[in-house]
């Protein structure tokens, strides 16, 4: 993201046309499902179906290629530190079992734009859950019917979709039986074969002894209504839509009611600033979210799994010649306490801290949907000695959070090449909202928590399988013996 800003920096100063810059690492697939819902947003129906469909056409073209680059050799990194050498059939077994994971995972590396780490969550669904209302609106209901039913392979027990499926068969002409138009092929295949890959895995898995946990490749997150949740039953500004479910509206018709002030759930917690008195909007600003105990324990893991430029891709000090950034993420950490290189219980405290931050806010701003993560880091700057006389530069660059600021419109648009797109961030640390004050004191600390960590929950699933049936015992693996 912070290149991107360069890129729109430089194009806008050398007064170069947008289309004039071709970018190497665009995804076809992605380039026309962006545009099919540019489209659709503008309520341009017909051109969005083209798009939606070509983006669909590219999309299994990307997925025959992805599966077919995971045939390749494979590395066998989880044995390298045993020197193990397998015999014929245990490395051919192991090759295979290799190769299924990776092709397996090709949905999540066709949901991840460019650059980013985390996937566009539900994102196949996505492109039959905007077809089903695109054909409605066009008056293809039979398409409609498909698409609809194709979405409910993926999400069966989607109610709003389920109602829409109703709908559009009472649409359809007497001559046409509703029981002959079944889900798109095109999907009823993928899913089918998803599923047996599967099965095949965990079966393998069970069978070779080696631990897997299925990620939700089309993770739905309820009653979401935001830019990243599209409609499936849509109320489109100006027009009467009868029949169909509104229980999902379309994203930049909403007016989205900012509230604060819910419970904050933990005792202790004192509240210190809203909103108006850190003169924006849904801010807050709380103490006692951590214990004494919490932070010196925290400090106490930092120090033996931070590394100097964690986060800042390698540069000590990134935003200033005057300080020493170090960090790690939630991930690094539960991956030290599981090889015993850190007390595992503490690697999980960076972890829950973070769940309890997240809590926190849902609950003080009255979300009515669930928040995730981005990612979890924790980061220590350093002031340098010798280096802090009369200095008068920020430890970290001046921005809009998550969006580009327009001071002619008064708005901030969230778009590229905004920084991280986020909804919410929650610090702990002594830091301003848009900047860092200088640093002169020895060492400072904070935890930044943004949306979605994937992996990071992973390891927690695989670390609470593993400690079923230990009950109370607070055992870390590498100790057993």
């Amino acid at each position: 993201m912070e290149m991107q800003q360069n890129i729109e920096n430089y194009r806008m100063m050398a007064g170069v046309e947008a289309f004039q810059l071709v970018d190497r690492e665009a995804k076809p697939h992605m380039e026309s499902y962006n545009a099919g819902v540019k489209h659709y947003e503008a309520d341009d129906f017909e051109v969005a179906i083209k798009y939606f469909e070509q983006a669909l056409r590219e999309y299994f073209n990307e997925d025959m290629e992805c599966r077919t680059l995971c045939e390749g050799p494979q590395r066998f990194e989880e044995y390298e530190y045993l020197g193990y050498k397998g015999g014929l059939y245990e490395a051919i077994a192991d090759h295979y079992m290799q190769v299924l994971v990776c092709q397996h995972e090709c949905v999540r590396e066709l949901a991840t734009r460019p650059g980013r780490l985390s996937p566009i969550e539900n994102f196949l669904p996505l492109h039959y859950d905007y077809l089903q209302f695109a054909y409605y609106r066009v008056g293809e209901y039979a398409k409609a019917l498909e698409c609809a039913k194709a979405y409910l392979l993926c999400h069966p027990d989607d109610d709003d979709v389920l109602d829409n499926v109703d709908y559009y068969e009472s649409l359809l002409d007497d001559s046409i039986d509703s029981a002959s138009i079944e889900a798109r092929e095109d999907l009823t295949m993928f899913v089918k074969r998803h599923k047996l890959e599967s099965e095949l895995i965990k079966s393998a898995a069970e069978g070779l002894g080696f631990s897997y946990t299925e990620p939700n490749y089309w993770i739905r997150h309820g009653g979401r209504h935001d830019e990243n949740r599209v409609p499936s039953g849509v109320n489109v500004e100006g027009t009467e839509v009868h029949g169909l479910s509104m229980g999902k509206k379309l994203s930049l018709k909403i007016d989205r009611d900012l509230r604060e002030g819910g419970p904050l759930l933990y005792e202790n917690i004192t509240f210190v600033y809203n909103s108006e008195q850190l003169n924006g909007t849904q801010r807050v600003l709380l103490d006692n979210v951590l214990s004494e105990e919490q932070c010196r324990e925290l400090h106490s893991v930092a120090s033996g799994i931070m590394l100097v430029g964690d986060g800042y891709r390698g540069k000590t000090s990134p935003h200033t010649p005057n300080e020493k950034f170090e960090g790690a993420t939630v991930l690094k950490a539960l991956k030290f306490g599981y090889e015993g290189r850190v007390p595992l219980k503490s690697a999980r405290l960076f972890y829950d801290i973070s769940e309890k931050a997240r809590k926190i806010v849902e609950s003080y701003f009255m979300l009515n949907s669930t928040l995730y993560f981005s990612y979890t880091h924790m980061v220590c700057r350093t002031a340098l000695s010798g280096q802090q006389d009369r200095r008068n530069d920020l430890s970290h660059p001046i921005h809009a959070d998550n969006c580009l600021l327009d001071p002619e419109a008064n708005e901030c648009w969230k778009e590229p090449p905004a920084y991280t797109f986020r909804d919410y961030r929650y610090m702990f640390g002594k830091q301003l909202l848009l900047g860092l004050i200088i640093m002169l004191v020895t060492e400072m600390c904070k935890l930044s928590f943004l949306q979605e960590r994937i992996q990071a929950d992973e390891v927690i699933a695989i670390l609470d399988q593993e400690q079923q049936g230990k009950h109370e015992l607070n055992i870390n693996p590498k100790d057993e013996l």
